[in-house]
C-alpha cells in the first residue's frame, strides 16, 4: 500500500524534528516536559506541517499511554463518549492522551464536554490549532491547558528535512540523485514552512526525475514545476489574514520600504488584493495623514488604478503607494485628536452648543448675525477669538501639532495670527 514520503519520514524522536528549537531544543521547556514523562494538557498552535502531530505522535511513545486522534473539523461528541466509554478499562489502564487537531473547529459544548475528563487526568489533551487559541478556545479550556506555539519552519531547516529526504530516495531507489545548483534551495523556500508539502515535491521530483548515465537529474526547471504555490495563509477566516495586514500597516509606519513591499506581495499572491488597497487607504490617512496630506489623493489614485486594471499589473501603483507611504514623513496627530474627543463624547461631556453656532432655521442672515456669530472673514487674517467648544469644554485640546514641517508650518502661521 502506498505511503506518503512525509508519513515514511515522519520523525521518530526529538531530535528529528525540524525547525522547533526554541521549545524542543535541548534544555527548552517543552522538551524538559516530555523529558519528564510528566505531561499537561497542552495546545500546539501553529501553521500547518510545522511538526504539532509528530510531536503529540512522539509523546505517545515516550510516556506509553494510549493515543487517539481526532480531527474537530469531522468529529463529534459521540466520537469523545466512545473513548472515554474506554477508560478505565484494560484499552487505557494509563488514561488516554487526545490528540485533537484543529480544535477550534468544536463548539463550546464539545470542547466542554472534555473538562471532567482532563480535569481528573483520566484524558491528557493535546490539541492543535493553526489559529490564535486566545481568540478561538473556550477559556474552560484554554485556562487548564499550556500553549506551546510551533513557529513556520524556516528556509534552511526546510532545506535540512529535504536532504534528508533526498539521501533516504536514493538509498530506497538505489539511484544517485545529482540536485542541479538551487534546485533543493527552490523547494525548501516555496514550501511556504510546510515539511510536508516539501517532503511532497521531493516525491514527486523523484518520481519525474530523468535518469542520465545511471543518475537521477533533479533539475531546477522540474523543481519549480512539482513545487505547489508557497501556501500563503491569508485565508479571510483566519487569524493570519489579519496579522499579515497588520505587518503591512506597521511595516509602513515603521518606514521601512523592504518589508511594506514584502507583506504588499504576500496579500497579493494570495489573492487579496482588494484587502490591500483598502488597507493602504487607511495607512495613508492614519500613519501620514497631516504631515503630507496630499498623500491621500495619491494612494486613492493608485487603489483605483489598480482595481480598474486588476492583476497582475495592479501590482505596479500599490507597490508606488506602498513606497511612497514608507518613505513619507508621519503623523497621526489628527486621528489621535478625533480618538480623544470620541472618549469625551462617549464619557457624556459636551454641553449644548455655543448660542452663536447654532444654526437657527427661520432666522434670516442678519438674525443670525444677532446671535453673537463674528464672521471670520470679516477680519483680518480672517480669523477672530470667539469660543467653539461647549461650555464644559472650554479650554480642552484635543490636537497637539506633528513635529513634522508641514504641521509645523501651519502652526508657526496660526501663533502668529492668534498672537499677534
Amino acid at each position: 500500500m502506498y505511503q506518503p514520503l512525509a508519513d515514511l519520514l515522519r520523525p521518530q524522536n526529538l531530535d528529528q524534528v525540524f525547525g522547533q528549537e526554541h521549545i524542543l531544543g535541548n534544555g527548552a521547556v517543552l522538551r524538559r516536559l516530555i523529558d519528564s514523562g510528566k505531561i499537561p494538557n497542552m495546545i500546539f498552535y501553529g501553521p500547518s506541517g510545522t511538526g504539532k502531530t509528530t510531536v503529540a505522535n512522539i509523546i505517545a511513545q515516550q510516556t506509553n499511554r494510549t493515543l487517539y486522534k481526532l480531527n474537530a473539523t469531522t468529529a463529534s461528541t459521540a466520537d469523545i463518549k466512545n473513548i472515554v466509554a474506554q477508560l478505565d478499562t484494560f484499552m487505557a489502564p494509563n488514561g488516554v492522551l487526545l490528540y485533537l487537531d484543529e480544535i477550534q473547529s468544536f463548539n463550546k459544548k464539545q470542547q466542554q464536554s472534555l473538562l471532567e475528563y482532563i480535569e481528573n487526568g483520566k484524558i491528557t489533551l493535546i490539541a492543535s490549532t493553526t489559529e490564535n487559541p486566545y481568540f478561538y478556545v473556550f477559556n474552560a479550556i484554554l485556562s487548564r491547558s499550556t500553549v506551546f506555539e510551533f513557529k513556520q519552519i524556516s528556509a534552511d531547516a526546510a532545506l535540512q528535512a529535504i536532504r534528508r529526504a533526498v539521501a533516504y530516495l536514493e538509498e530506497r531507489t538505489a539511484l544517485k540523485a545529482v540536485a542541479e545548483e538551487g534546485a533543493l534551495e527552490y523547494i525548501a523556500g516555496a514550501c511556504g514552512g510546510d515539511i510536508r508539502k516539501a517532503m511532497n515535491a521531493v516525491e514527486v521530483l523523484f518520481s519525474a526525475g530523468q535518469t542520465v548515465d545511471g543518475k537521477l537529474m533533479l533539475t531546477l526547471e522540474d523543481a519549480k514545476a512539482v513545487t505547489q504555490k508557497s501556501a500563503l495563509r491569508a485565508d479571510r477566516e483566519g487569524d493570519n489574514y489579519y496579522d499579515l495586514l497588520s505587518a503591512l500597516q506597521k511595516s509602513i509606519r515603521g518606514s521601512d520600504p523592504d518589508a511594506a513591499v514584502h507583506y504588499l506581495a504576500r496579500l497579493l499572491e494570495a489573492g487579496q488584493m482588494q484587502s490591500a488597497c483598502r488597507r493602504l487607504m487607511v495607512i495613508a490617512s492614519e500613519d501620514v495623514g497631516l504631515a503630507y496630506p496630499m498623500i491621500i489623493p495619491i494612494v486613492k489614485a493608485c487603489v483605483d488604478t489598480a482595481l480598474m486594471v486588476g492583476m497582475p499589473e495592479a501590482r505596479i501603483p500599490l507597490g508606488d503607494a506602498a513606497v511612497l507611504m514608507a518613505t513619507s514623513p508621519k503623523s497621526n496627530s489628527a486621528h489621535l485628536a478625533l480618538d480623544s474627543a470620541l472618549q469625551d463624547i462617549r464619557k457624556g461631556k459636551g454641553g449644548d452648543f455655543p448660542r452663536h453656532l447654532q444654526n437657527v432655521h427661520a432666522d434670516t442672515y442678519t438674525m443670525e448675525r444677532e446671535q453673537g456669530y463674528l464672521y471670520p472673514h470679516d477680519y483680518p487674517d480672517h480669523w477672530v477669538k470667539q469660543q467653539y467648544l461647549p461650555d464644559d469644554l472650554v479650554g480642552v485640546r484635543y490636537y497637539e501639532y506633528g513635529p513634522n514641517k508641514l504641521e509645523q508650518a501651519a502652526k508657526a502661521y496660526w501663533d502668529g495670527i492668534k498672537k499677534g
